[in-house]
């Protein structure tokens, strides 16, 4: 049994994320309050029936925007049209897969040093060691700006000492994903995903959505009611940051990444946390058969509900960038419309990513760089602006000075694995790709 203390985080949060799912909800903040003044067992019995409540809530008659979270209707809700699947030569298929391991590395690592940060600090700190703009690995600094904290100079994330990818969850759950793929193939099912992630992943290393989901699969509340229930964090980034592996086995094919997608991310999210993972599967996907940002932009697009917020920021951000001469104008134009949203949310995080991408000139060094300074999570939105950039360019297209530290090496915490070859990683999603672009579905 949860504490009092947790359940009422974890129902204030509830009452924030109805409203962003256009709930009208001051019934149950005034179920919320009373419980919140009541004696600890009476205020637990008044939070669990408050959740039972929250769980039966619908959008407010003359919401906006059409969101469901099943693969029949999400699809049914797309816009009309073209669904590309490319045919690749292995050899430009290994180029490309190998581009985009390595460019998700790099960006994690570039972001991860200041993650949770603010813009402005993250400036400061640049500043404070002569390195802004960003360009690479995060400097060392003796002594960190007044009123900023900084990581240790002798920290494996900072530049001079950066001689592997260090474990962090933005790629666990890219070798996570590819492992699934590997144990049960492209049918594989939300239900055997639940149950290797109680065989590989330790609940220690999960957060928000994900531990959320977990707790619930302990008491048997499987997907889909997993992502709902008690869960505020159901359409946070925990699905957007694990869309890399499911992509990597259906490249050139956005419609099959979505679907693998999706099959992940219902059991940790609903609504726009699925949309994000689904977009950014299938974006990636789609940047392993073009050559164009642009084209392979609104494929992705085609891929989640035409009426969503998500869809609706991302047509909004991608006018920002087109009409915007620098990237600082449109983060401000971000930030005020959807600064709202929490810094860990799918929205907000997700236009920082196409900012870098649209700001950067095709290069991922400035794609990573520009997705970073902008602050929010930083270490997602790099390694998934990493990524994309990764599977669009190909191996030439990523730095060597950012690659060569690596030393062709990922740790990660999945229980049974631990060091990791970067160049074994693309060998292994070669061979789950062309299993998954066998099939005719």
């Amino acid at each position: 049994m949860l504490s009092v203390e947790t359940l009422k985080q974890l129902a204030a949060e509830e009452l924030v994320q109805l409203e962003q799912e256009g709930c009208e909800v001051e019934d149950l903040r005034a179920a919320y309050e009373k419980a919140t003044q009541a004696d600890e067992t009476s205020a637990q019995v008044a939070l669990l029936e408050f959740f039972e409540e929250a769980a039966d809530l619908q959008p407010a008659p003359g919401w906006p925007y059409e969101e469901p979270s099943d693969l029949e209707s999400i699809r049914a809700a797309r816009p009309d049209a073209e669904r590309p699947r490319a045919e690749l030569a292995p050899a430009f298929l290994r180029d490309r897969t190998t581009g985009a391991w390595l460019g998700r590395c790099i960006g994690c690592m570039m972001g991860k040093p200041i993650e949770g940060k603010s813009r402005s600090d993250i400036e400061t700190i640049l500043r404070a060691a002569d390195a802004y703009p960003l360009s690479g690995y995060f400097p060392a600094l003796a002594d960190a700006p007044a009123g900023i904290s900084y990581r240790p100079p002798g920290d494996p994330c900072l530049a001079p000492n950066v001689t592997r990818g260090v474990r962090d969850d933005d790629t666990d759950y890219t070798v996570l994903g590819l492992h699934i793929m590997e144990t049960f193939g492209p049918e594989v099912t939300p239900e055997q995903i639940v149950g290797e992630w109680f065989l590989r992943l330790p609940y220690h290393r999960t957060y928000t959505a994900e531990r959320a989901a977990m707790r619930n699969w302990v008491n048997e509340i499987m997907p889909p009611e997993s992502a709902r229930y008690m869960n505020p964090y159901r359409e946070w980034i925990g699905a957007q940051i694990r869309a890399d592996g499911w992509a990597y086995c259906a490249p050139g094919w956005p419609e099959r990444a979505a679907e693998l997608a999706w099959r992940d991310a219902c059991t940790t999210h609903v609504k726009n946390g699925i949309y994000g993972e689904m977009f950014f599967a299938a974006l990636i996907a789609a940047c392993f058969g073009t050559d164009d940002l642009d084209e392979a932009l609104q494929v992705a697009l085609a891929e989640i509900p035409e009426n969503c917020r998500l869809a609706e920021a991302v047509r909004e951000c991608l006018g920002w960038c087109e009409q915007d001469a620098t990237w600082e104008q449109t983060w401000e134009k971000i930030i005020e419309k959807y600064g709202h949203y929490h810094r860990v949310h799918t929205i907000n995080n997700a236009l920082l990513v196409l900012m870098g991408l649209l700001h950067s000139g095709g290069d991922m060094r400035q794609a990573i760089a520009i997705s970073v300074m902008g602050g929010l999570d930083t270490d997602c939105n790099g390694a998934t602006a990493g990524s994309v950039m990764g599977a669009l360019l190909g191996e030439a297209g990523v730095p060597e000075d950012l690659s060569e530290p690596l030393n062709d090496t990922l740790e990660v915490s999945l229980s049974g694995m631990g060091l990791l070859r970067i160049s074994d990683l693309v060998e292994r999603t070669l061979e789950m790709a062309k299993l998954t672009l066998s099939a005719d579905v």
